[in-house]
């Protein structure tokens, strides 16, 4: 699946090596994303209508994680 797409990497990736990332791939139908560490190990792959309702799952479930002192 890696050399069937155009992987760019997130603005978000940080310094040095910028390996602490995820990459993504957005094709027509669908849209995968994979470890920028492990790029052969996989990716996840989802249809277009359902990539915004994972991400909004996962800014949710972020949020809801608040650490107590």
């Amino acid at each position: 699946m890696a050399t069937l797409h155009n992987w760019r990497r997130s603005s978000y990736s940080g310094g040095g090596d910028g390996n602490n990332c995820v990459e993504i791939a957005d094709r027509a139908s669908h849209i995968a994303i994979r470890d920028s560490k492990a790029p052969t190990r996989g990716a996840l792959s989802f249809p277009r209508a359902s990539f915004v309702p994972f991400l909004q799952a996962l800014k949710a479930a972020d949020s809801s994680h608040v650490l107590v002192p």
